[in-house]
């Protein structure tokens, strides 16, 4: 009664990583509970690949990143040569994995060439990459439909949040009439910093020391994090098709410590917030900016290493939720989310007797 799921992973850095232990830790849960054994057949990096139709150790390989090596020196195995795109252009697999990194500044290549290639082979998709679905949302999922295959990414917005199901599921039947969101992390947790009375300079540093900001932090503090993360929203919860160019888009680079500890002091919290609100004409207007919220607003009360949403409906009222990120670890798990999503549909697979006892007989 057990599926066995062959799955490549490309990009092994922060998600994938830990996406590579989230295999190893919940792999005999997820057989036992939902009846789905997850082999890790291929991974890449930026310097090659390793592939085994047998199933490669995705604990070892995470090791092996943890330690700064490659995968491509996995004995007999691993291949210098043999690129991501080769990997996923080849190998026997099910499902693609896409982690790797966003670059938005170059065609979100090369992730969107692996997520096209992958659907053209019939090869379901996951993806906490939020480039190939900013830049082609409708043409992948139109691929996708072509070729049986199916196509999540949960992981784009909010991190370990499941703002997108959310928004697709849990209010179908409704008109999402305005989303806010504070979908950015490193944002809200330099903003946190400064109004705490740290220079620009100290809450850089801290938030790199923590992991929460890159070494080139244009994409976060400029905004262009969060108003990818609100297109895809658009497009995915509204049914709009936004586009990158038509966000109103102001980072908080322009607000000084000065700034932020002066709106505390008069009872308000800076949080640069993603807006959308529909329009008559079936358009939206997009705004990513640095705003002042009321203390009292659900967003403001988001602490320093937390994300949230808010729907704004016709029949079910305003939806609120948020998520505590301190690690990437739920940012990783969506990849699972998703996974179980396209297998399990239904939710919980086994069937329970009257006593609360696992019947062996799935539930198909």
């Amino acid at each position: 009664m057990t599926q066995t799921v062959r799955i490549l992973l490309i990009g092994l850095g922060n998600l994938g990583r830990r996406f590579c232990d989230l295999l190893a830790q919940k792999g005999p849960e997820v057989e036992a509970r939902y009846g789905l054994r997850l082999v890790l057949v291929g991974a890449a990096d930026s310097r090659g690949s390793a592939y085994d139709p047998a199933g490669l150790d995705p604990a070892r390989i995470s090791a092996l990143k943890q330690a700064g090596g490659t995968v491509a020196d996995l004995p007999g195995v691993g291949s210098a040569d043999r690129t991501a795109a080769d990997l996923v252009g080849t190998a026997e697999a099910d499902v693609l994995c896409e982690a790797s990194p966003v670059n938005l500044q170059r065609g979100a290549e090369p992730g969107l060439t692996h997520v096209r290639t992958a659907l053209q082979r019939g090869l379901h998709v996951v993806t906490p990459n939020k480039g190939p679905l900013v830049l082609a949302y409708r043409e992948l999922h139109d691929l996708a439909a072509q070729h049986g295959a199916q196509l999540r990414f949960d992981g784009t917005v909010a991190g370990g949040l499941p703002a997108l199901y959310l928004g697709q599921r849990d209010l179908r039947g409704a008109t999402v009439t305005r989303i806010e969101a504070v979908p950015n992390l490193c944002t809200g947790y330099v903003l946190e910093l400064l109004g705490d009375g740290l220079s620009w300079e100290e809450a850089k540093a801290r938030a790199r020391a923590e992991g929460v900001l890159e070494a080139d932090p244009s994409f976060d503090l400029e905004g262009w994090d969060a108003a990818a993360k609100l297109v895809i929203l658009v497009n995915a919860v509204m049914g709009i098709p936004a586009r990158l160019e038509e966000v109103d888009r102001t980072g908080i680079t322009g607000l000084s410590g000065a700034d932020v500890v002066a709106a505390r002091e008069a009872g308000r919290v800076y949080k640069l917030v993603a807006t959308a609100e529909r329009r008559p004409d079936s358009r939206a207007d997009l705004r990513v900016a640095p705003t002042p919220l009321p203390a009292d607003h659900f967003l403001a009360r988001l602490g320093r290493k937390q994300m949230g949403v808010i729907y704004h409906t016709d029949i079910y009222g305003t939806i609120m939720a948020a998520i505590d990120e301190p690690t990437p670890m739920p940012s990783a798990a969506t990849m699972l989310r998703d996974i179980l999503d396209i297998y399990v549909p239904g939710g919980y697979p086994v069937a329970f007797d009257r006593r609360g006892t696992e019947n062996a007989e799935l539930v198909s």
